[in-house]
């Protein structure tokens, strides 16, 4: 019996169901499903069923199975509430709108029009991320925007910019997997992060594939892999150094490809020539014939892609790592035909989407430059406003923090975030907001930053918000949101909308409903690097979704980039010599142990949804610490036992976890808990100079049994 029969399997007038189509919240694949609530006696019960689509083909992982228990559950915040003497009051929207308007307008005339910081995520829409850029430069008047993809993607989106001329998650379509010859899996744990597209790489492997993974860790995703390569953290990059040495001395190099179609090899030649194995293999803890059978097995290869993710990216050099990785595509000639290509594996839900339209600090819609004239007099034309009106650049999300703290900026609006979980060295951003004159946070739920806020604003889930996201490959897809907002629940566009109109900009924020949004966004990214113009919702719905670039309704839209020219205005990739980096922070006596972080397979994020599902929490409670046996052994540390781990900026308490899946010289805690188990606190608010990423992945700490040591 299917499911369908079962739900009729009873007579109707004992039950009613309601079906709602949609698509999974949570990571950067965009499963879509239905959601089927059954009415019954008086009690709900909800299944979930996986649709077909094109990119996880039908699949559904855990999370996706239950994410409906977050949007149902009675803790989500169904009215505006105010803080009243540390406590939180129910209020009307009228008040709360007049509170904000009241508060915004006094700080900027206090403070100036850039003390007000909007602070964004990259699971709203495409139509939230938009409004929320043109809601900061127009009705706020501030340049003080940017967003938690900052943390994720921004590494990756910066070096294929440089790169290529353009970013997009994947450089081919999920399809073509199966086609690669030998991949790259590096700093990805895809088995547990993106589990619906495992079926791709085990696709791959019976088409004999030869998978390379590297990961300081042994997870569910280099268990796959022909040849795993157990890196010290931190150090891709060099790894990557040794990996061209390989390939340049026994002539895998693609010379037509590369005098055809990139420049800057030369620099590169001359400065891997300077690179000795023997070194490479000293500092990054992988061994000279693992090196080479790596190297070989790519060079080799008919066709190959590279796979980077938060490992390799969360790094304060993740752009010239990614970089480096982009270089090994260029240089054998692996990119633009099927089987070939590189790809960020992007996390957030929208992470592809919400950086492509005016999300971020330097950026405007349609991937434009804020700081470029042409750039600013289009889109200040778009919005009818003075182009001298438009602000410039602002700042990146830590360093917006970083102002907030300084009290540069005074008031902040936060939608959709948690900064005070996911944000490095997490002690000053909270100690930060303390010092605000006004926070108010949008969410479903009272986080940890919400609890701090001053006004919290009730949001609206996936399953009642209708709009568009773009996944990890490029494709923008529609989610209906047939389910109607419990209580007085808002979506984030009505929010914002409301907001604006209250502070005079009616004319610029008079919209109605989220694909109206979308007909806007499309006219604005228009010529734009992410040109959707071509995109409208009915195309994605009689699609099945709509690659961008799309810069018209008769164009198929872009599956697969570079197969004829890349997008500088020459047509050829960037390639760069890349130094072999060290961390900054390294271990020493006091802080012996590096740490790194991740995710782990039922959790989502700082886990403010996926905390709130029953089944999802059952399976994972509370954070943990692995710690090899030795290491163990060496600081006293029994399995399952309670641990602090302290870094420079402080200190957290974990569970252990003694296993033999990670180096000796690390230890690894994921990053879904706040408060006591918030892994950030200790995390280096170190910045990639060129991206601002901080350097999540690497850090020097040490650990102790909890019995005998001081408290916290």
């Amino acid at each position: 019996m299917n499911v369908r029969q079962h739900l009729h399997s009873k007579p109707l007038e004992e039950k009613s169901n309601t079906v709602m189509d949609t698509q999974c919240p949570f990571c950067s694949v965009q499963c879509k499903m239905q959601v089927i609530e059954v009415q019954e006696k008086g009690r709900k019960t909800y299944q979930a069923i996986p649709l077909d689509n094109p990119a996880s083909q039908g699949r559904l992982c855990i999370k996706g199975m239950n994410a409906h228990q977050h949007a149902v559950h009675p803790d989500r915040i169904l009215y505006p509430m105010r803080k009243v003497d540390g406590e939180f009051v129910r209020i009307s929207w009228s008040e709360a709108i007049r509170l904000i308007k009241e508060m915004f307008t006094r700080i900027q005339q206090e403070d100036g029009l850039d003390a007000l910081g909007v602070y964004g995520g990259a699971t709203v829409t495409n139509e939230t991320a938009y409004l929320l850029g043109k809601f900061a430069r127009v009705a706020l008047k501030t340049k003080h925007i940017d967003y938690n993809g900052r943390y994720c993607m921004s590494a990756a989106a910066t070096a294929g910019n440089k790169a290529f001329g353009i970013d997009r998650g994947l450089t081919n379509q999920l399809s073509e997997i199966p086609f690669s010859k030998c991949m790259i899996l590096a700093g990805t744990n895809i088995a547990e992060c993106q589990p619906t597209l495992m079926p791709y790489f085990t696709q791959a492997k019976e088409n004999r594939s030869f998978i390379i993974a590297i990961d300081p860790r042994e997870t569910a995703t280099t268990k796959i892999a022909d040849l795993h390569l157990k890196i010290k953290p931190g150090m891709d990059a060099a790894l990557v150094n040794g990996l061209l040495k390989v390939i340049f001395e026994e002539g895998y190099v693609d010379q037509t490809f590369i005098a055809d179609r990139t420049k800057g090899f030369e620099a590169l030649q001359e400065h891997i020539s300077t690179i000795e194995l023997e070194h490479i293999a000293e500092i990054t803890g992988i061994s000279v014939k693992q090196i080479q059978t790596a190297a070989r097995a790519y060079g080799k290869a008919e066709t190959g892609m590279i796979f980077t993710a938060r490992g390799v990216e969360q790094q304060t050099d993740g752009y010239m790592a990614v970089r480096n990785f982009i270089n090994l595509s260029l240089v054998t000639g692996k990119i633009g035909k099927i089987g070939s290509g590189y790809g960020a594996i992007t996390g957030q839900g929208n992470g592809q989407g919400a950086r492509e339209h005016g999300h971020k600090a330097d950026q405007l819609p349609g991937y434009r430059s804020i700081e470029n004239p042409e750039h600013r007099a289009y889109v200040a034309k778009v919005w009818g406003i003075d182009e001298q009106d438009l602000p410039g650049k602002g700042v990146s999300a830590y360093e917006m923090l970083e102002k907030v703290y300084q009290q540069e900026i005074t008031g902040l609006f936060v939608i959709s975030s948690n900064p005070v979980v996911s944000s490095p060295n997490a002690n000053l951003v909270e100690e930060g907001l303390k010092k605000l004159k006004f926070l108010v946070v949008a969410d479903m739920f009272v986080s940890e930053t919400a609890r701090m806020a001053d006004l919290i604003l009730p949001a609206s889930s996936y399953l009642e918000n209708e709009g568009t996201l773009t996944n990890l490959e490029g494709r923008v897809t529609y989610r209906p949101g047939n389910r109607e907002c419990p209580g007085e629940v808002k979506h984030d566009w009505q929010i914002l909308c409301e907001v604006a109109i209250a502070l005079g900009k009616e004319t610029y924020f008079s919209f109605s409903s989220a694909e109206e949004i979308f007909h806007e966004l499309r006219i604005a990214s228009r010529g734009g690097i992410a040109d959707y113009y071509g995109i409208t919702y009915d195309r994605i719905k009689q699609e099945g979704g709509v690659y961008w670039p799309c810069p018209s309704q008769d164009h198929p839209g872009a599956g697969r980039l570079f197969e004829t020219s890349f997008a500088h205005p020459d047509g050829k990739a960037e390639i760069v010599a890349v130094d072999n980096h060290v961390p900054k922070e390294q271990m020493n006596d006091q802080f012996p142990l590096y740490l790194t972080t991740g995710r782990v397979m039922t959790h989502y994020l700082t886990g403010v949804q996926t905390r709130r599902s029953h089944t999802l929490l059952a399976r994972d409670v509370e954070s943990y610490l692995e710690i090899h046996p030795k290491t163990a052994k060496k600081y006293r540390i029994e399995d399952a036992s309670l641990v602090k781990v302290e870094s420079r900026r402080g200190s957290i308490i974990v569970r252990s976890k003694v296993t033999e899946d990670i180096r000796e010289d690390t230890v690894f805690v994921p990053m879904h808990w706040g408060d006591l188990q918030n892994v950030n606190k200790i995390t280096n608010q170190a910045l990639d100079p060129n991206c601002k990423m901080p350097g999540f992945k690497v850090c020097a700490v040490k650990v102790n049994p909890l019995v005998g040591t001081v408290s916290i």
